[in-house]
């Protein structure tokens, strides 16, 4: 199999697909199938926007689940620098609250860098960047669940909180940016990281990619 990535960079993966769909299953998956300390993983929603200027009233209206509630622009210059070989400095960010913390997280390059988020695929500038471009495509009734309970056990979140969300702006901006993205993917993976085969192809392509050169 020939390379598609230069010998001199890392190789860029983007895993998207709705919330609660089973991304980070995928990606750690696909890290426990890569040697230690190759990969790297680069949240967009680590790059929400800081809300710190609102009322906790006002936060709690914010549509987190649409392109603009994240700044897209500066994971893309982190991501940028990092596939130079540059270290970068990202946020953190406190999901409770809907505020950036005041520290940061450095980020150093590796042979592999994933990017994974809801709307990775839907995003222009980003998704040009990718080698690989993964779509985790689950049932919305599961997803609805898995969300839930990761809301409510690990974000501090109300049950009414987490299903007003749901119906106010999470389906609606599923179905306007994050389903439509699935045609850009290179992958699509149905049943996410229980998909053994799919999980198995994509950890053999990477491991080709990084006998290049």
């Amino acid at each position: 199999m020939t390379s598609t990535v230069p010998a001199d960079r890392p190789i860029l993966v983007g895993v998207a697909g709705g919330s609660g769909g089973g991304k980070s299953t995928v990606v750690r998956e696909i890290c426990r199938g890569l040697p230690d300390g190759l990969v790297t993983v680069l949240h967009h929603d680590a790059y929400y926007r800081d809300f710190s200027s609102l009322s906790e009233a006002e936060r709690a209206r914010v549509n987190f689940d649409h392109p603009e509630s994240l700044e897209t622009s500066l994971m893309v210059q982190h991501v940028e620098a990092l596939l130079r070989g540059v270290p970068v400095d990202a946020p953190l960010y406190d999901f409770a609250t809907h505020t950036r913390r005041p520290e940061t997280e450095t980020i150093r390059p590796t042979p592999v860098l994933i990017v994974d988020g809801i709307l990775v695929l839907a995003e222009p500038e980003l998704r040009a960047l990718m080698d690989i471009r993964v779509f985790v495509d689950t049932d919305s009734d599961i997803r609805f669940i898995r969300r839930l309970e990761r809301d409510v056990d690990e974000r501090g979140r109300t049950f009414r909180s987490v299903v007003e969300q749901y119906l106010r702006t999470v389906r609606p901006m599923h179905l306007e940016f994050v389903e439509p993205s699935k045609r850009y993917a290179d992958v699509i993976l149905p049943e996410g990281g229980h998909n053994r085969v799919a999980i198995e192809m994509l950890v053999a392509r990477l491991r080709t990619e990084l006998g290049r050169g």
